[in-house]
């Protein structure tokens, strides 16, 4: 199985940035798909997480209402919409893959991709 982030970049508050996922190596039907972040010196957090059959979706408080979390099965691609960006959304950002319920701790995820960099300037 491999995940491939991108989609990362510099860019000012406010603005807006779409990360995607590229997954491949299995079907993931069955498959709960998510995106942590870390930022220096801070623990790794749930941002979102899609379930891939049926859409639902889970987000952090503190990223309600700005990011919005989607997938094309067609392209076997999950994507995050990030909106209204803020200095303290600055971290790096993993897509995962875990083959079950939602769950918003890290350490059950099966899968990771390599991880791509946002920074938020003020």
């Amino acid at each position: 199985v491999q995940l491939q982030a991108s989609g990362g970049g510099l860019v000012q508050a406010g603005d807006s940035l779409r990360l995607s996922c590229a997954a491949s190596g299995r079907t993931f039907s069955s498959y709960v798909m998510g995106w942590f972040r870390q930022a220096p010196g801070k623990e790794r957090e749930f941002v979102a997480a899609i379930n891939w059959s049926r859409g639902n979706t889970l987000y952090a408080d503190s990223v309600k209402g700005r990011f919005t979390i989607s997938r094309d099965n067609a392209k076997n691609t999950v994507y995050l919409q990030m909106n209204g960006l803020k200095p303290e959304d600055t971290a790096v950002y993993y897509c995962a893959a875990r083959n079950g319920p939602y769950r918003i701790s890290d350490h059950v995820y099966d899968y990771w991709g390599q991880g791509t960099q946002v920074t938020v300037s003020s």
